[in-house]
């Protein structure tokens, strides 16, 4: 979220963080009564499509738009809104917010939701729940409407690979658009370790070697929020996936049956065991929300956090200007492991949705197209610090060093990008039920067995409730 959990949801995302997101169950019975189950009624607001104008936004008409507002603030949006406001004649009534779930939910119950909407944040609204009960619209004329700067090229054409995808539920229909593209990973200041001559490590063995050196110096090697425990899991699942390769990570995204009992999974959550029992996370860390976090990390009370690109905005306030952001990528058992070394998980994250009954979404759409523009792509990454879900928007542009790094990683990476869908297909099971026990494990409360037995129990008991909507890699 755009901090958090898809960035920062995030997440994220990524994301954004808040509390956590309410329960698909209760948004699924509050959204069944009004549900219309229309999924082609043309918008009332629906106007004149032209070169111009090609999703026929019509003139005039209002747009309401919920902005969350937190690692990226939300003055991007209203540069965007402001192009739009000139175009259509109209002012565009925006709300900023770190409560989207909150505030919206018995909105859309009633059928009376915003039109856009940048659904991030952990206390976001539950994407995959609204998709299913029909209160999303499909972006898919967004998708194959020209861009701004260039006409000849559909907007589906220009996003990076995985952006669309990130946005379907198990179906070719895109309910959400993902703008902000995150690197996530293990984040560290540069010139700690250079002053320290300490080399970021590639398996798992050499970095228990390194925390024991870090220990040493006064230092601890890692920090986390324990209020938002699932941040961990932006390296712990995928970590699982460079182990085990990408269908290790889709089995548990798919609810498999004993998705967690395999050797890739015990491998990684003793790992983690091990970093506990040898006292390598900061004291405290229990107890900590994610700014507090990067606020022990900047300070050099923790050497490493678990966290998302974002982190260089979000916690800019109190990172020393000589910090050196730098992230590394997954790392692993060693040469035995499915991907090799450079495996990184990346997303397109700060969900943006459109309400199917929102008074003009094809407005909404337009919206998002205009962020989609050069000029729109150029001053999010320059004022935010972030790529976007666009192609070479960020080319010619002066990175700062935490993105520059990021853009090594993901451009090292290759095909090697993991992306588990747990966090934004299942929220409660991945923020809550695992979060909770992986804090568990973190504090020493629990070992890696009873962590992956609850685990798996948890998956379990998900895939059987029939209240919950359940999705599968295409």
């Amino acid at each position: 979220m755009g901090s958090e959990i898809n960035r920062r949801d995030a997440l994220k995302r990524a994301m954004a963080i808040g509390l956590f997101a309410v329960p698909a169950t209760s948004l699924l019975s509050a959204c069944a009564s009004s549900d219309s189950g229309d999924t082609t009624k043309k918008p009332s607001s629906q106007g004149t499509k032209s070169a111009d104008n090609p999703l026929g936004v019509n003139k005039g008409t209002a747009l309401e738009a919920f902005v969350f507002k937190g690692g990226f603030g939300d003055d991007y949006i209203k540069s965007a809104e402001a192009d739009y406001n000139a175009k259509y004649g109209i002012t565009i009534k925006h709300t900023g917010t770190q409560a989207i779930g909150p505030k919206l939910q018995p909105r859309f119950a009633s059928s009376t939701p915003p039109d856009f909407m940048d659904n991030s944040g952990a206390d976001n609204l539950d994407t995959a729940a609204l998709a299913k009960t029909g209160k999303l619209q499909d972006l898919t004329p967004l998708l194959d409407a020209p861009t701004i700067d260039d006409p000849s090229k559909k907007v589906r054409d220009v996003l990076i690979a995985g952006t669309v995808e990130q946005g379907q539920f198990g179906s070719k229909e895109v309910y959400a658009f993902n703008y902000a593209f995150t690197v996530y990973g293990t984040f560290y200041s540069s010139k700690l370790f250079k002053d320290k001559g300490w080399t970021y490590p590639q398996t798992f063995s050499d970095m228990l070697a390194l925390c024991k050196k870090i220990k040493a110096a006064g230092i601890a090697p890692f920090t986390y929020p324990g209020k938002y425990p699932y941040y961990v899991h932006f390296d712990l699942l995928h970590q699982i996936g460079k182990v085990g390769g990408k269908e290790a990570l889709n089995a548990i995204d798919n609810l498999d049956d004993g998705a967690f009992k395999t050797d890739a999974v015990k491998e990684v959550i003793s790992y983690y065991e091990e970093l506990a029992g040898q006292g390598y996370f900061l004291q405290g860390s229990e107890g900590m929300t994610h700014i507090q976090m990067q606020t022990a990390w900047t300070q050099g009370r923790a050497a490493m956090v678990a966290d998302g690109s974002w982190v260089e905005n979000e916690a800019a306030p109190t990172m020393p200007k000589d910090f050196g952001l730098a992230v590394g990528s997954l790392i692993g058992s060693g040469p035995s492991d499915k991907l090799p070394f450079g495996a990184l998980y990346a997303a397109a994250g700060e969900p943006f949705i459109v309400a199917k009954d929102g008074k003009n979404p094809t407005g909404g759409m337009e919206l998002l197209r205009i962020m989609l523009s050069k000029k729109q792509t150029t001053n999010f990454t320059n004022a935010i610090k972030s790529l976007t879900c666009v192609q070479g928007a960020a080319d010619g542009l002066s990175l700062t060093p935490g993105l520059t790094s990021a853009n090594a990683a993901l451009k090292a990476a290759g095909p090697n990008v993991l992306n588990s869908r747990l966090q934004d297909w299942y929220k409660k099971l991945n923020n809550e039920t695992i979060g909770n026990l992986t804090l568990d494990l973190l504090s020493g409360k629990i070992k890696a067995t009873e962590w992956i037995d609850k685990a798996q129990k948890a998956s379990d008991d998900t895939k059987k409730d029939s209240s919950v909507p359940k999705f599968k890699h295409l």
